[in-house]
């Protein structure tokens, strides 16, 4: 991908819309602190099925988000008018709205200071995927699915989003950045008639989103990948279903990512613990009282808050508060040590400056609290293989690829289940099993984790898109993670009664 901001962006009168927010307000305004963002998101997406094409789509939005604090309270406006008139107009209906709302004491919203800072970012990637012709895309997904059929599935789906975002952003500080980054999303799906059941059944490549070009696309091999799905799915279907008790659980990175964005990502979001998404998504048992002393983990747990990791979906140089990129600890040694915060929040709990995570999905969306690269370290004393996590285990199950879930309002209590569930016998794997699900609650779950893998094993996973918020909004994430070794977890059996 070319290392520029797309020229026609690039031709918006970025100049003239940031004088016309801030020439009225600079200096001898009436806000405490103003931003507005300049937003472009394009989208592709291409879905095919057995032998043809489905769908493609094609989408580009683009507008202008103001935002103004004015005695302690916020008014925000948007504008599809890309334009220092629209631009105008906006910060007029968000002042208004900021003087009917203003508060006064405790009511009054804090917002921490930062630097200014002035960039322009663009993330890695060697091929733009909106420059590749839509045939070769096609074509390249097809094929994947043609290589499924011809080694024996009854039935194949590929789809494959592209997302390119653009920013402008400045505010009262000082701040000025451009940035554009490019993700892919690719899902692809065979199956194959379960005999047994009477029904189809599907399996699905351990393929992630990626915060990378369409370079990804043609060098991943999704046909080979398509036909080792066939076999794998065949040996499933042809295995024993699993007795349900305790296990000791080697989890493969590509379904443990799932476990940790939904037990430690959402439950260590402090505007969550704050109470502010209790009424559409709920609470956390991760409370700030905690902090520095929860012990929510084993000490084999390091997890980091990150938005600097290449190829992350939730990699960016500044948030959308102007907040340069950081990482920190969220739990070291296995005990609560930090939050995800915005300028909002991050005072509450006596922080001095926010580590960046507020994010906005379109120019019409007010920025919301939003969850980093949250990662798993792997073991920092040697490279160790899960071979040997395999190795230590006399009677387990070894997980590969994520399905299914469900967690309460707390993140607390979770049930998980996988792709691909391998039976371990005294060290060794001993073939596939099925209908495997596991439960547990949060503190336990981890605290039964007695190892992990070493760096070469840790896989950058990830979430397309995660709901907050009201209205709606849907943010990438990233997790990476090692392979873990937990010990003594409730398996159940989840195809009893079919």
């Amino acid at each position: 991908m070319a290392d520029e901001i797309h020229g026609d962006f690039q031709q918006l009168p970025l100049d003239a819309i940031h004088d016309a927010v801030a020439a009225p307000l600079d200096g001898r305004g009436p806000s405490d602190y103003w931003d507005l963002r300049v937003h472009r998101d394009k989208r592709q997406a291409i879905h095919v099925r057995d032998t043809f094409v489905e769908s493609v789509n094609d989408t580009q939005a683009e507008g202008i988000g103001v935002r103004i604090l004015h005695e302690g309270a916020w008014g925000f406006a948007s504008t599809t008018d890309v334009s220092p008139d629209g631009a105008r107009r906006a910060l007029g209906r968000a002042l208004g709205i900021a003087r009917q709302l203003r508060r006064s004491g405790s009511d009054r919203a804090e917002f921490l200071p930062e630097p200014a800072h002035q960039a322009t970012w663009v993330a890695n990637g060697r091929v733009d995927p909106f420059t590749v012709p839509l045939e070769p895309k096609i074509g390249l997904m097809l094929g994947a699915l043609h290589a499924a059929m011809d080694a024996g599935a009854r039935f194949g789906e590929f789809h494959c989003e592209q997302v390119q975002e653009t920013k402008f952003f400045a505010n009262s500080d000082g701040t000025r950045t451009l940035q554009q980054r490019v993700r892919l999303d690719p899902v692809m799906d065979v199956g194959l008639l379960d005999e047994t059941r009477g029904r189809v059944e599907m399996i699905r490549a351990d393929t992630m989103p990626v915060a990378q070009g369409w370079e990804y696309m043609t060098g991943h091999g999704f046909s080979r990948e398509a036909v080792e799905l066939v076999s794998q799915l065949r040996e499933k279907l042809a295995s024993p279903s699993i007795e349900p008790g305790p296990y000791d659980l080697v989890i493969d990175p590509s379904n443990l990512w799932l476990v940790i964005h939904e037990s430690i990502g959402h439950a260590t979001e402090l505007d969550r613990a704050l109470g502010y998404e209790a009424n559409y998504a709920g609470t956390t048992f991760v409370t700030p009282d905690r902090l520095g002393e929860l012990r929510y983990g084993s000490p084999a747990m390091h997890v980091t808050g990150d938005r600097t990791v290449p190829s992350g979906l939730a990699t960016i140089a500044f948030d959308d508060e102007g907040v340069a990129a950081q990482e920190w600890d969220i739990i070291a040694d296995g005990v609560l040590v930090g939050y995800q915060t915005d300028r909002q929040v991050a005072g509450r709990i006596g922080l001095d400056r926010s580590n960046g995570c507020a994010f906005a999905d379109r120019w019409n969306k007010f920025p919301l609290e939003r969850m980093p690269n949250v990662s798993l370290q792997p073991d920092p004393r040697r490279d160790t293989p899960i071979a040997d996590l395999i190795g230590a285990v006399s009677d387990g199950i070894y997980i590969v690829g994520e399905k299914s879930m469900s967690i309460d309002q707390q993140r607390y209590n979770f049930h998980f289940t996988g792709q691909r569930f391998y039976r371990i016998r005294n060290g060794e794997i001993a073939g596939q099993v099925r209908d495997v699900g596991y439960q547990s609650r949060t503190p336990d779950f981890w605290g039964a984790l007695e190892a992990v893998s070493g760096k070469s094993t840790w896989r950058l996973q990830a979430a397309f898109s995660c709901s907050k918020g009201e209205p709606d909004q849907e943010a990438p994430v990233s997790h990476g993670c090692p392979a873990g070794l937990f010990r003594q977890i409730n398996v159940v059996n989840t195809g009893l009664g079919h």
